[in-house]
């Protein structure tokens, strides 16, 4: 139990608030739709706690160069504010288009309409067709007293070159990271990074970033982080 603590969300920016009410699709631990719930009860931890399990993407785009768009998250942030990650990380929601579990297009789609909301990305230089869906993670993390993370996490990669307009409310800064250089910025205790972006990078992306063109698809859904609970 947390006794004592405020569940509104009177603090927060407004559009931050907003996003909240937005409806996640719920699932078990095999990634099998069982409900929906507002992206708020998805984050609280009270309700991770009992297992409340959403799905959710992270994407991961390379520019012709070989290096990957990380963001910043914004200051204004719910969970996890401010922290460095991979391009894009959200929820698909529970509407038809993204429900659709067909080649993961209900994935695809939240991903190409969360690049645009996020980072300004037009949907012409990310088409649905050139994300590559790589696998699934199941994880659970705290962000502080309040709020965390309980998702089924797919991976995709993008390969383009993209122009950027980015929306302050969601990002506070960007930046291309070559494989070498990025290992430098993990090494690096000024730099803090999402939780979820920091178990993909460890136990999938530094071996897939040297062989991009050429990585399975893996249907397993993997179970990361866990043990540092």
């Amino acid at each position: 139990m947390l006794p004592n603590i405020d569940f509104s969300l009177n603090a927060y920016d407004n559009e931050q608030v907003r996003l909240m009410e937005e409806m996640c699709i719920l699932v078990d631990e095999n990634d099998k739709k069982i409900g929906a719930d507002s992206k708020k009860n998805c984050h609280l931890m009270k309700n991770i706690n009992k297992g409340l399990l959403h799905r959710a993407f992270s994407v991961f785009l390379f520019n012709s160069e070989n290096k990957l768009l990380l963001q910043q998250r914004s200051d204004d942030k719910i969970t996890f504010p401010s922290l460095w990650t991979n391009t894009c990380c959200s929820h698909p929601l529970n509407t038809p288009l993204e429900l659709d579990e067909d080649n993961q297009i209900g994935v695809r789609r939240a991903a190409q309409r969360k690049l645009q909301h996020e980072l300004g990305i037009k949907f012409h230089q990310v088409p649905i067709d050139d994300f590559v869906f790589l696998t699934r993670i199941h994880y659970l993390a705290p962000s502080d007293g309040i709020w965390g993370e309980h998702e089924i996490d797919y991976v995709l990669i993008i390969r383009a070159d993209v122009d950027l307009e980015i929306n302050p409310n969601e990002v506070k800064a960007v930046e291309y990271f070559s494989l070498e250089e990025l290992t430098q910025k993990f090494e690096n205790p000024d730099w803090k990074f999402t939780p979820w972006f920091k178990l993909i990078s460890e136990t999938f992306l530094f071996a897939w970033w040297k062989n991009l063109g050429n990585i399975k698809k893996d249907e397993k859904i993997h179970k990361l982080g866990f043990d540092n609970l």
